[in-house]
């Protein structure tokens, strides 16, 4: 069983189906894995172990009975505690102490198609209250540590999942993305994250079937490899008539894009979209990385952005708007005798409060004003498409932050000098979400503090095959494998 904590979960189905390992060996292996190193990251909440021992014999009489059939057999996996994502199961909606008992109604795309897949459910990863800013700590679990040095944050939201992937405790678990939360966390603990173009992944959200479009919210996979994200959105990609956005065409087979060429693309790379501040050791090590797909003939391109507003008001934007969803879900947990802002109000930050009591008060012409902002990076990226394939930046502008020990840990107060917004602010993801284009985060290097730098590819409009294929090829390039050498030796 040595190294079975890092196959992939392509590699990990191909032992399972060649009965070299068990599906029920794997979760005993993996429940000792999660037992023994989980305390020192913090990034697993919900243990359901009794669920996927129960789940891995079920796969195991299939497997002997000859009919192991799904791309992620018998691999174990993890939810995000954000939104419900197994009936019958708890969540807490981002740790929020009086929601800790929560019964989840209904299963999230990611938990109902990978199940269907094969794949083994086995717990929950820790996310800050509401998903709300791109760190991971909440008042009821705490901090997730970053597994390249825990006491520093792993990024959020979905930090738990991205903390466990990379040490080892998953191959594959579930993220979301309204503003990088699958982006940032895996370019802080050096894995692969990727969101996927609006319209590719339904949502059927109810009773608002529109709320996951101010801004653009996905549902999605963290992982290690690009080919267990394109198995992965393989599973979740599909046309659903009742999701407004959703598109209809043919189906896509995503591990095509794997083996796909990139020469002669034309790829536009921007240190900091001429507005975020970007300590110049991330812009540099992103420099140097982008220049690699050179080697794969593609030509690579400063480009320029030439938006009216300052980092600040942009992420502020980014805050005020998707706070109109928080502010439905808050009114329906006040409607089941739960107020978040009254008797509750301490269950939650601060920060998130604040921004609760802004959304109250605001208008449809403060509304107006963040759809004309969102229309302003829209044109402006697309701009950009019209001339070249691919676009790439940093993922995140700073290293990792020091994990708060009240529960409360924020991103950068200052970034070369200058004041950032700290829920969102350093992050240079949220504009794909404003706009819906499909964006990864690949691993570009090590900063000279020892963190994995994230490297942002960013595809056109409906266009998630390109970005899939220029991950591969990146990955074929500069392979990020030996970086989880360095997780391994952490002392815990």
């Amino acid at each position: 069983m040595d190294g079975l904590e890092y196959l992939s979960a392509a590699e990990l189905v191909w032992e399972i189906k060649q009965k070299r390992i068990s599906p029920v060996e794997v979760v005993e292996a993996f429940i000792n894995r999660i037992e023994k190193r989980n305390p020192s990251i913090n990034a697993v909440v919900q243990k359901q172990y009794e669920y996927a021992r129960k789940r891995a014999r079920e796969l195991e009489q299939r497997l002997m009975a000859g009919a192991a059939e799904g791309d992620f057999f018998g691999v174990p996996t993890a939810l995000k505690d954000f939104l419900p994502g197994k009936p019958g199961w708890t969540g807490s909606f981002g740790g929020i102490r009086v929601l800790k008992d929560q019964v989840d109604p209904a299963c999230s795309n990611y938990s109902e198609n990978m199940e269907k897949a094969g794949a083994i459910l086995m717990g929950k990863t820790n996310s800050p209250s509401m998903a709300y800013r791109g760190t991971c700590d909440n008042y009821l679990y705490g901090a997730t540590g970053n597994p390249f040095n825990p006491a520093y944050n792993s990024g959020g939201s979905s930090g738990g999942s991205a903390a466990a992937v990379a040490d080892g405790l998953f191959p594959v678990a579930e993220g979301t993305d309204g503003g990088g939360s699958i982006r940032i966390p895996a370019a802080w603990c050096g894995i692969y994250g990727f969101k996927a173009s609006v319209g590719t992944i339904p949502s059927i959200a109810r009773p608002n079937a529109f709320c996951e479009t101010h801004p653009f919210c996905f549902d999605g996979a963290l992982t290690r490899t690009v080919e267990d994200s394109a198995m992965a959105l393989n599973q979740m990609a599909y046309f659903d008539p009742r999701d407004p956005l959703c598109v209809e065409r043919p189906k896509i087979n995503y591990l095509d894009a794997l083996q796909q060429s990139i020469r002669g693309w034309k790829i536009g790379f921007t240190r900091n979209f001429d507005v975020f501040p970007v300590e110049p050791e991330i812009a540099d090590t992103v420099e140097r990385a982008v220049k690699r797909f050179q080697e794969a003939g593609a030509i690579v391109e400063p480009v320029r952005f030439h938006l009216p507003r300052d980092h600040y008001e942009l992420a502020q934007a980014w805050s005020r708007e998707i706070n109109i969803n928080t502010v439905d879900s808050v009114e329906r947990l006040k409607q089941g005798g739960i107020d978040l802002l009254g008797e509750h109000r301490r269950d939650i930050p601060p920060e998130l409060a604040d921004a609760l009591e802004i959304a109250y008060e605001e208008t449809y012409l403060d509304y107006g004003r963040y759809e004309q902002i969102r229309t302003e990076i829209y044109d402006a990226m697309q701009d950009a498409f019209s001339r070249y394939d691919l676009i790439v930046s940093p993922t995140v502008a700073c290293n990792p932050v020091p994990n708060a020990t009240d529960g409360n840990t924020l991103g950068p107060e200052l970034i070369n000098g200058q004041r950032v917004e700290r829920l969102i602010g350093y992050c240079m993801t949220y504009f794909m979400n404003f706009t819906g284009h499909p964006a990864a985060s690949v691993p570009a290097g090590l900063s000279s503090a020892g963190f994995p730098v994230g490297m942002q590819i960013i595809g056109r409009r409906f266009h998630d095959s390109d970005v899939l294929a220029a991950s591969a090829v990146f990955e074929r390039i500069q392979p990020w494998k030996d970086l989880y050498l360095i997780v391994q030796r952490r002392k815990i």
